[in-house]
């Protein structure tokens, strides 16, 4: 038999802090986790056990990934080394602190590299917040598999653990809309030997531990929230069960159910059909590639009952690598199938074919308990930059320095969104005590602060301390969202205790303000008026940030998002608490264009709709594709994987060419003269040349301001460049220019 790590279902995993600490604890704590050998040796180390690889500047400070699982490392007593944003045109900067005893850990940083380097138009971006100085290319595209085959080149033999959310979003196939075709898992193409997806603090404390003990990596297969690679066809016991869905399910002839009370299985089936569910034994395969004994095998139609199976020993195999790479309703398929086993608590494991060998992922990571999340962020972080920056500025810091993280997940599911995929829906959060005790720290430690928080959240304001009524309904769950299409009526949407914790913030001495930036649930906040009444009283600046991204059906049941109704609701608790605290505040809402299952005419009445509203959006945010989100999915195969998935499965309307992008964008400033020609052209194409002219009902006006409307156009491929420039400064009216065709 063999069984995950603390996977039996009901049972409490071991906790992140019981394991006795490693015997380089006698070292202590080091001020900053050492960069250089110089720092090595005024710590009195004469190597490194875990060495981290980061495409970010080192920041010591809880809400930088590498500082904190460094600094949980450190906690368990081994000795933990830094190497940030490398010079990966060689192996020479990976051999800066020599061989690490135990592992590199690899990580692409805070954000996917790609997303860090090119916009959703695909070009480069001119900055990035997580660098000196916010200094671009400073970090390869596809950071994780560059900088863990350095690591290789660096040191052959070490072993090469990736992480962070690049990894976690690659782990099996994924569509990679940045060179728009299908890639591999990041673990065939980076030769790591183990990949942590998720919160990695569970596996990755275990996991050191164990190699520490002398264990090799090449037989830890039973952490959760791994994934790693094996022999085609490998199980990890006698006692475990294969499912095949390596194809969309199709509808077949009846079959007549067998007698239960025949000593023999009956022949007669119709059409000379084979039975649907078929048990048949198959040798399974050792780490070695050797037969180990009999594994049975599960194949079954849809209109056949599954037969029981201990989820706990249960495999899914998914569509192979090549399966989905050439077929897109595979891979909406493979993506449902992906989805529904994101529960920790219900999860199966999955398999996944890559050519000759598999891509084998455990279940989710088990949450951490509150005390383990108040032991995590419990390091003696210093909350700045490593000292060898000076006083050179990173973005991503001025903007998180006075913020405070009070918890982890969220149980949104919006389908483009990746939260749920790398944190998951299950929400961990912290208790009151850890999370005022940071505000003292700051108060105490940090330079600059001026009595004002920035911030008190996580990847949502208002869920702290929010789940689920009953634990067993919450382990056996299966729904993507448990506030869509309506707020789950298991769900626990009492925000007192996250009254409280404001409360209890703004009143610690020094403490003048404390403001809340994170994003907005509103339709879990309108559930509790007391909390809306606290948050509009003290703790907005000005504005608020929430995010309807649409107003229309079609797109929002696309995103899982709430209707409009919720955001009026919002709106009006928003204007009457703020009028009772004499208060002029204002909602900023913000917008996704061109989402999968957006037609024009929705972008349309968005803008209608922006326009009655008296909205004049400054940025505006284009959809982007990132890898393994359902909406990415969506994009990719046209196919809607929220529901089930097959060949006659109606079809996604997805914004794919650029013009239409652009379009969509337009819409959504349409009071920008640049974007007047093009959606001039648009409305007449679409029927509602009403909408143009100078009348207050109407989207945009008759006239062109001089010298603007080309630049739009240009990029829409509907004027040359150099007519633009020629425009440029002239009185020319570029509606007409437009009119006489291009130049």
């Amino acid at each position: 038999m063999n069984t995950l790590r603390n996977a039996a279902p009901g049972s409490a995993p071991r906790n992140l802090f019981s394991y006795r600490k490693y015997w380089a604890s006698r070292f202590g704590t080091a001020p900053f986790l050492p960069m250089s050998r110089a720092e090595m040796d005024e710590l009195g180390w004469d190597s490194c056990d875990i060495i981290l690889v980061t495409g970010d500047a080192y920041i010591d400070h809880p809400s930088f990934g590498m500082a904190l699982v460094g600094r949980l490392l450190e906690a368990q007593g081994f000795r933990v080394g830094i190497i940030s944003q490398p010079d990966w045109l060689s192996a020479r900067a990976f051999r800066t602190l020599g061989k690490p005893n135990l592992f590199f850990g690899v990580t692409a940083g805070n954000m996917d590299s790609m997303v860090n380097r090119y916009t959703a138009d695909r070009k480069p971006r001119s900055d990035d917040a997580y660098t000196l100085g916010g200094e671009p290319d400073r970090r390869p595209d596809r950071a994780v598999v560059v900088y863990a085959q350095r690591c290789r080149e660096a040191f052959p033999g070490s072993n090469v653990v990736i992480g962070s959310i690049e990894a976690s979003l690659r782990r099996i196939a994924h569509y990679d809309y940045w060179s728009d075709k299908v890639r591999r898992s990041v673990l065939p193409d980076s030769k790591a030997d183990l990949l942590i997806y998720g919160s990695a603090e569970r596996a990755i404390v275990e996991l050191a531990h164990r190699l520490a003990a002398g264990e090799p990596i090449a037989g830890i297969h039973d952490l959760r929230g791994t994934a790693f690679m094996v022999p085609r066809g490998w199980l990890p016991g006698e006692d475990w069960a294969e499912i095949d869905s390596t194809e969309v399910d199709t509808p077949g002839l009846l079959i007549r159910h067998a007698d239960p009370y025949a000593m023999t299985p009956e022949a007669g089936q119709e059409g000379g059909q084979k039975a649907a569910c078929s048990a048949k034994p198959a040798p399974a395969a050792s780490s070695e590639g050797q037969a180990r004994g009999q594994v049975i095998r599960m194949h079954w139609q849809s209109h056949q009952r599954m037969p029981r199976l201990d989820r706990a020993r249960t495999a899914i195999r998914l569509p192979s690598y090549e399966q989905v790479a050439a077929d897109p309703v595979l891979y909406a398929h493979a993506s449902r199938v992906f989805h529904l086993e994101s529960n920790p608590g219900n999860a199966r494991a999955l398999v996944q074919a890559h050519g000759e060998r598999d891509v084998w992922l455990n279940p989710p990571p088990i949450p951490l308990t509150t005390p383990e999340m108040d032991g995590v962020f419990a390091s003696p972080f210093q909350r700045r930059p490593h000292p060898s920056y000076g006083e050179a500025r990173i973005p991503a810091f001025e903007m998180i320095r006075f913020s405070i993280n009070i918890m982890r997940g969220c149980f949104g599911g919006c389908t483009f969104c990746s939260i749920t995929e790398h944190e998951g829906r299950i929400i961990q959060s912290r208790s009151e005590q850890s999370i005022l005790h940071e505000i003292e720290e700051i108060r105490d430690k940090t330079p600059g602060f001026t009595g004002i928080i920035s911030d008190l959240g996580g990847p949502t304001a208002n869920m702290y301390r929010l789940a689920c009524k009953d634990a067993k309904i919450e382990s056996a769950c299966r729904r993507l969202s448990c506030v869509f299409p309506g707020i789950c009526e298991n769900l626990d949407t009492d925000h007192t205790p996250l009254v409280q914790l404001y409360r209890k913030a703004r009143a610690l001495p020094g403490v003048k303000k404390v403001l809340i930036s994170s994003g907005l649930r509103y339709d879990l906040a309108v559930r509790d008026p007391q909390y809306v009444r606290e948050l509009v009283t003290h703790h907005v600046g000005g504005y608020l940030k929430i995010a309807p991204e649409h107003t229309e059906e079609g797109p929002l049941a696309h995103m899982m998002k709430p209707g409009m109704s919720s955001y009026e609701q919002f709106k009006v608790m928003f204007e009457k608490f703020s009028r009772e605290a004499g208060k002029e505040q204002y909602l900023i809402p913000y917008f996704i264009a061109a989402h999968p299952g957006t037609t024009d005419r929705d972008m349309l009445n968005l803008a209608l709709w922006l326009k009655r509203n008296n909205f004049r959006l400054d940025q505006v945010q284009t959809f982007l594709p990132t890898p393994m989100a359902i909406a990415t999915a969506m994009y990719h195969s046209r196919r809607n994987p929220l529901k089930k998935v097959d060949r006659d499965s109606e079809a996604v309307e997805t914004v794919r060419g650029a013009r239409q992008r652009r379009l969509h964008k337009a819409f959504l400033r349409y009071h920008d003269p640049e974007n007047w020609p093009l959606l001039r052209e648009a409305l007449k194409q679409m029927g509602r040349a009403d909408l143009i002219g100078n009348g207050r009902k109407q989207l945009i006006p008759f006239f062109q301001p001089p010298g603007t409307g080309l630049r739009g156009l240009a990029r829409a491929g509907a004027v040359s460049a150099r007519d633009q420039s020629l425009a440029a400064g002239s009185c020319i009216r570029p509606r007409r220019r437009a009119a006489a065709g291009p130049g």
